[in-house]
């Protein structure tokens, strides 16, 4: 096979598995549905593994596949750029994705959308293949507004929940208006360069770095207003500040695409289309100090918020949330390879952290309140491990790859001047002892301490967040797979017990990614050059440069993170969480009774949602209420149709009076109109 057939297999491996599963699931029965959609994936992978050896060995391809419109001269064309950029995001995508769908045969093995699930998730990692091997922005808009769609299909999987349609509705309109902002920039570009093709924008990019806005009385730098609404769109994809509101509910979709779209797919493609567009971004200071300070504050403050969640997907939800962040302040130091390899090596740590939390959802009954669990360690060893590994993973600790990564990104803030970076690093840095604490209290409450899952309430089992509701008119609980069919109790008053190994095998390949590719990937992704032509730094950033000066091996690096801040505040958030859930579980009902203000702030996540309905929800109500009771009832409905009719009838009540039969009164009305008519030749005359 050659390798544009090659190419063409990995993207379209997935959309025929999808279109299997969906338009022909019912005959093929569930365990066909599957083994298809899995099959198909799987050759999706190693489609991507034969194309990254042949990256490896020098070959990038950017080319056209077929040209799906010309206007005005102009073509608007379906190709591919494979490069070594476009090849990690492809191995990430696959692998994941393919772990994920192995693991939805136990999650979902009872659900009435069995068959649907399948074709979503296939149908979701093609439109992310598509997006990342673009080569030009057409068919990126494609794969962004394909990942948006499909996940609002994911979201609401359960269709017959309103929690679940609220939340897949929130989700679409808070990406439609960053999309809004991706679409603008997309415009701008079209007409800057006349193309679309990246190659064409990014090789004349430099041409137009002094261009103006043409807007009267605004002097906007062009390349500062393109990057900064094409990172608009990254905000609303990748959930930053303060568009992130709708990641939290996406925890209303089944388990399985949380950790789709919270680790390889969705929320990586804002940070992926940062990276690719790095010729446009090194053009522009102002652009970067945006993204940079946006990702600051969503790396810190979103923290906050996992400190006090109580159901277990919303805890892993919100450290996605902050880890985008860190991802995006790499991106605004113009740490691009440090941004795609923490992208990378969260996507096996999250992804395995969301599938750990389903597993213990499976055992715990589907109660996913952390505060009715407890000592699960006993009697679930490869969750409990595997949870282990992705939180130690996450909170950066030595020798695992969250570590390598995270660390790479404060070290190259701390080395950046551009404005804001003090902040930033604060944040990076405050954001360390945020997440192993919260990380860490869930890790305790789930698999440490005492017995408590006996303790929650009978009639609801779930989380105590209202978003959760127990059960749905499917008839089976909100996360309804893997269910009392693997359950030997069979009933909630049986002990818990390890999961199915179509469950806990995703869990162990994940795992070992998790531990190992940091370790491995550091020098060649980061110091050896490996990313080459696929990402562009200038000279006058020179952060890479000076990281890689200061780099002397993984080995040393990790040696030398004892002596470091970052590290000794993991410790501390570690083991602040011990001693507050494990040694005085009393302590954390005290402290939030003595600041109920900030307690407050933080469960109402600083308020956006409620400002959001009442601001944008409220008065998009109260603006169409008004628009239909004037505009529609009394504008277009009184004046226009009715008044026009009104006015009709009266100009021929007064035309009838003329028809009276009388041969005068009709020489009357000749004589008026024939004057009319002279008088109005005389005035234009």
């Amino acid at each position: 096979m050659s390798m544009q057939n090659l190419y063409l297999l990995v993207p379209l491996a997935p959309l025929f598995g999808a279109i299997a599963a969906g338009l022909f699931g019912k005959s093929l029965g569930r365990a066909w549905s599957h083994r298809i959609t899995i099959a198909l994936v799987a050759v999706s992978f190693f489609a991507s593994l034969a194309i990254f050896n042949d990256v490896l060995a020098g070959n990038v391809f950017n080319g056209a596949v077929y040209t799906w419109l010309t206007s005005g001269g102009t073509s608007f064309q379906v190709g591919f750029l494979i490069d070594r950029l476009t090849v990690t995001m492809m191995l990430v995508v696959t692998f994941v994705s393919l772990m994920v769908h192995v693991y939805t045969i136990g999650y979902m093995a009872d659900d009435d959308g069995y068959q649907r699930f399948f074709s979503y998730i296939s149908l979701f990692t093609f439109s992310m293949l598509m997006l990342v091997m673009a080569n030009n922005f057409m068919q990126l808009f494609f794969g962004w507004e394909a990942v948006g769609l499909v996940s609002y299909l994911l979201i609401g999987f359960w269709y017959k929940k309103d929690t679940a349609i609220y939340a897949n509705l929130k989700a679409f309109l808070v990406n439609r208006v960053g999309d809004f902002g991706f679409l603008l920039g997309i415009g701008l570009v079209l007409m800057v360069f006349g193309t679309l093709d990246y190659a064409a924008v990014f090789a004349n990019a430099a041409s137009h770095a002094d261009d103006m806005a043409p807007i009267p009385g605004v002097s906007w730098n062009l390349m500062s207003a393109i990057c900064i609404l094409l990172f608009i769109g990254a905000m609303g994809k990748s959930a930053q500040f303060p568009l992130h509101v709708w990641l939290p509910d996406s925890m209303e979709g089944p388990t399985p695409i949380s950790a789709l779209i919270h680790a390889a797919t969705m929320v990586t493609a804002g940070i992926f289309m940062v990276a690719r567009m790095s010729p446009l971004f090194e053009l522009s200071d102002t652009a970067l100090s945006f993204v940079m300070v946006i990702g600051a504050i969503t790396a810190l403050f979103m923290g906050f918020l996992g400190i006090i969640q109580n159901d277990i997907k919303r805890v892993v939800a919100y450290s996605t949330l902050s880890q985008l962040g860190y991802m995006t302040v790499a991106l605004g130091a113009s740490a691009y390879s440090v941004a795609i390899f923490h992208l990378m090596t969260h996507a096996f740590f999250k992804a395995l952290l969301f599938l750990a939390a389903g597993s213990v959802i499976i055992a715990m009954h589907h109660n996913q309140d952390i505060r009715y669990m407890g000592g699960l360690r006993k009697y679930m060893p490869i969750t409990w491990i595997t949870s282990l590994i992705g939180s130690l993973a996450l909170i950066g600790t030595p020798f695992f790859s969250g570590f390598y990564s995270k660390d790479s990104i404060i070290e190259a803030v701390a080395l950046s001047h551009l404005p804001g970076s003090g902040f930033a690093y604060f944040a990076v840095v405050a954001g360390v002892f945020v997440t192993a604490f919260y990380s860490f209290r869930m890790y305790f409450l789930v698999f440490h301490g005492k017995e408590r899952y006996d303790q929650a309430p009978h009639d609801d089992h779930h989380s105590a967040d209202a978003g959760h509701a127990a059960h749905d008119d499917h008839g089976h609980d909100d996360h309804a797979a893997a269910s009392d069919a693997h359950d030997d109790h069979g009933h909630h008053g049986g002990k818990p017990h390890e999961t199915p190994w179509v469950v806990t095998l995703p869990l162990i390949l994940l795992a070992i990614p998790s531990v190992l590719i940091g370790y491995i990937a550091i020098e060649p992704m980061l110091h050896g050059g490996y990313f080459g032509d696929a990402i562009f730094i200038s000279e006058h950033h020179p952060v890479m440069h000076e990281l890689k000066a200061e780099f002397h091996g993984a080995f040393a690096m990790a040696l030398h993170s004892l002596t470091t801040l970052p590290l000794w505040l993991a410790v501390a958030g570690v083991a602040s969480a011990a001693f507050f859930y494990l040694k005085r579980p009393d302590i954390p009902a005290l402290i939030q009774k003595k600041f109920q203000f900030i307690y407050t702030l933080l469960d109402n996540k600083y308020y956006f949602d409620r400002f959001n309905d009442w601001f944008f929800a409220g008065g998009a109500r109260g603006a169409s209420g008004f628009l239909w009771k004037f505009g529609d009832v009394k504008l277009i409905d009184g004046l226009m149709v009715n008044g026009s009719a009104k006015l009709v009838g009266m100009f021929s009540g007064v035309v009838r009076q003329l028809q009276s039969g009388y041969i005068y009164h009709y020489a009357f009305s000749m004589i008026i109109g024939v004057f009319v008519l002279l008088s109005v030749r005389n005035w234009f005359e």
